[in-house]
């Protein structure tokens, strides 16, 4: 396979806190990567990292087998990594069309400045029905949505333009059986597209569902990474109560 995206000994340190501890971890094309870890464990920190609002203490970033040196939010765009969080920066008030666009809006030529709004909503509603997101119309707002509607819009917005590597900080969350069954349908389209997905998760039992492979983390490291044919939530459980019991013990 061919790689998408590597790290190499990240280290992140925020004063005296040191958030990541030797990160290393890659993805490769059209893989699906499930991060797990509790609160604290670091997984938001490497995402800020890999979207380029954080730049590492130390340590080395791969994207498509080159280094790069992520300057900012708008630089890791241009190198095809997206990312949507858990808030989904979605604005309720405005139509589904319009938060697709959301401050990359297009504007007619004449009388200037004015939104091509007829011209929005032919992409939006393109890019919905080519990664097979159904919603009643792109003209209704945001907050008249069910939340896995609302996912969708975000992960479609993300991808709109010219991504590869998508990033999901928990795309499941607080969602019941039927939605979240959806928007795992979305995902594995994506990922049959070609689009190489990490996934921030802390269900166990459905990041074994849907990821390629996962990845441990634990108080600012990598404690685990295995194939998910090759592991369970129980093997994964007894590894954190090993190192719970540990803890208090030391």
């Amino acid at each position: 396979m061919t790689e998408a995206l590597r790290t190499d000994a990240i280290v992140k340190r925020f004063g005296s806190v040191l958030a990541l501890d030797g990160v290393s971890m890659h993805l490769e094309e059209g893989e699906i990567l499930g991060i797990l870890g509790d609160n604290g464990a670091g997984k938001s920190t490497l995402i800020k990292i890999l979207t380029g609002y954080e730049t590492p203490t130390t340590g080395r970033v791969f994207v498509g087998g080159q280094e790069v040196a992520l300057r900012s939010v708008d630089h890791a765009r241009a190198l095809g990594i997206e990312c949507v969080y858990q808030d989904l920066a979605l604005v309720n008030g405005l139509s589904v069309y319009h938060n697709m666009f959301l401050n990359r809006e297009q504007r007619l030529r004449f009388p200037p400045f004015m939104l091509d709004n007829a011209a929005m909503r032919r992409q939006a509603e393109r890019i919905l029905a080519g990664i097979g997101v159904n919603i009643p119309s792109v003209n209704l707002e945001v907050e008249r949505l069910s939340g896995g509607q609302r996912q969708a819009i975000a992960v479609a917005r993300a991808i709109s333009g010219a991504a590869r590597i998508l990033l999901l900080d928990e795309p499941l969350s607080a969602m019941g059986a039927r939605e979240s069954a959806l928007i795992i349908e979305l995902i594995l389209r994506l990922k049959a597209r070609g689009l190489s997905i990490i996934m921030i998760m802390h269900n166990y039992a459905q990041t074994l569902d849907i990821a390629d492979r996962i990845m441990l983390m634990q108080h600012g490291t990598v404690t685990y990474e295995r194939a998910s044919a090759a592991t369970s939530v129980a093997e994964l459980m007894e590894i954190v109560r090993r190192e719970y019991r540990a803890r208090r013990s030391g």
